[in-house]
């Protein structure tokens, strides 16, 4: 067989597992297993398994993924979020639309810890909904607000999504996370003025609010959220300084949440221990699509698969230009029906070798497709973000509400991807003054 028609059958192949509801690091591996072993032979299989198990389950640039996501589980299951959302509103939530923005804001600042998307959209549903009712705010637009901001968490450093970017292509996770700083900034920025300018040409989407805070009140919420920050300042600077990898500030990070939490007294056994039991499964479900997806990368080298798509696209005279073009619409298309991680794991064997050969820059190919999945993210019919906003708010919430609420976010998100595919300087500034790269 043709080795690209190979490629395109393996792919299709996955595709129709899932649809029918097959777990994704399983469709991954079924079609993997079964390829390797008409074509090579079980003893190849067995090593080659063994081999890339041992990899993903040992390495240590691997450890970023459970620290980070233990660093989230901890704060988010000690009220951190309250005392951001509290401190942002106290400031800004005498304004139209005040509690919009204090959301936007202080999802921005949880993302910094966090770095699921997922988790993000959850809390903040269980944290702000309740004061968007109280108020008086559009329901609607008030939760496209919630899950337009969760996305800002697979962008705002620690995302895990840039970290698997970094470990399928082999790009610095370090020079990745900083990358994504001024993206996110951007992001939360273009909220915010989406926000402004809908409760200007719509009042009713947010009533004026009599409510006000003294300056007492302000610095008081700045006070409850001091370690929090602190704690970003540390993870962040000592990666964009060299003086820690990506891993160790993953450790750094978590082991902070955890000082955080007993400091402020909110640390309890039963909640370490359900931070713990989270981080497991969250960390084995992606260590096993990361095993799954290494293994079809390594069929489709092995086939010749991958050099030949290159070699066509290459040849066929396919410039950054097209094939950029091709990877927004590609993307933007499967992010309404598949997951991020799944979306990463089998696409970027296809496209990555060709952004190499295009001489195209790897971190500003990353940003982009993290913001492509951003988008995915809040996008109906099959927005990941959505659904989790929808099941948090416990039934207040349709779906079909929730889907017109987010549409002005989704054109903000895109304007937002305009600007990074024409100014990649910046995605590419900040790594570029990186230390110790």
């Amino acid at each position: 067989m043709d080795p690209t028609l190979f490629a395109f059958v393996a792919f299709i192949a996955i595709l129709g597992l899932i649809a029918f509801g097959i777990p994704v690091a399983l469709s991954i591996m079924t079609v993997t297993l079964v390829g390797m072993y008409a074509l090579i032979g079980d003893a190849f299989v067995l090593g080659t398994v063994r081999t890339i198990t041992f990899s993903v389950s040992s390495g240590y640039s691997f450890a970023i993924i459970p620290m980070f996501i233990l660093m989230g589980e901890i704060a988010g299951g000690t009220r951190i979020i309250s005392d951001l959302y509290q401190a942002c509103y106290r400031f800004i939530g005498g304004f139209r639309g005040g509690v919009y923005n204090a959301t936007v804001l202080a999802s921005a600042g949880f993302a910094a810890i966090s770095g699921s998307t997922i988790v993000n959209s959850a809390i903040f549903t269980r944290v702000a909904l309740p004061e968007i009712e109280r108020l008086g705010y559009h329901r609607g637009f008030g939760v496209g607000c919630i899950a337009a901001s969760g996305a800002l968490a697979a962008m705002i450093p620690p995302s895990l999504t840039m970290v698997l970017y970094g470990i399928l292509t082999e790009t610095s996770i370090g020079a990745m996370l900083i990358a994504g700083i001024l993206p996110g900034l951007l992001t939360a920025a273009v909220l915010i003025l989406t926000v402004t300018v809908s409760v200007r040409l719509r009042p009713s989407l947010a009533p004026v609010s009599s409510e006000r805070f003294t300056a007492r009140e302000k610095f008081a919420g700045l006070l409850d959220i001091w370690p929090a920050a602190l704690l970003i300042l540390i993870v962040l600077g000592g990666i964009y300084t060299g003086l820690m990898s990506p891993s160790a500030a993953g450790a750094v990070g978590a082991v902070g949440a955890f000082l955080i939490a007993l400091l402020k007294r909110r640390m309890t056994w039963p909640l370490f221990v359900s931070s713990l039991k989270k981080t497991a499964t969250i960390a084995a479900s992606i260590f096993l699509i990361l095993v799954a997806g290494m293994l079809f990368s390594r069929l489709l080298l092995f086939y010749g698969s991958v050099s030949e798509l290159t070699d066509v696209l290459t040849a066929g005279g396919f410039t950054p230009f097209t094939f950029m073009a091709c990877v927004v619409i590609g993307y933007f298309i499967f992010g309404m029906f598949m997951d991020p991680v799944p979306m990463l794991v089998i696409t970027l064997p296809f496209l990555f070798p060709t952004v190499l050969a295009l001489d195209i820059n790897p971190i500003w190919f990353g940003i982009i497709v993290v913001k492509l999945i951003e988008i995915a993210a809040i996008t109906p019919p099959i927005g990941i973000n959505l659904f989790a906003v929808v099941a948090a708010s416990d039934g207040r919430v349709s779906a079909s509400e929730l889907f017109k609420g987010v549409q002005p976010f989704v054109i903000a998100e895109l304007l937002v991807l305009a600007l990074l595919l024409a100014f990649p300087s910046i995605c590419t500034f900040l790594p570029g003054q990186m230390m110790g790269r």
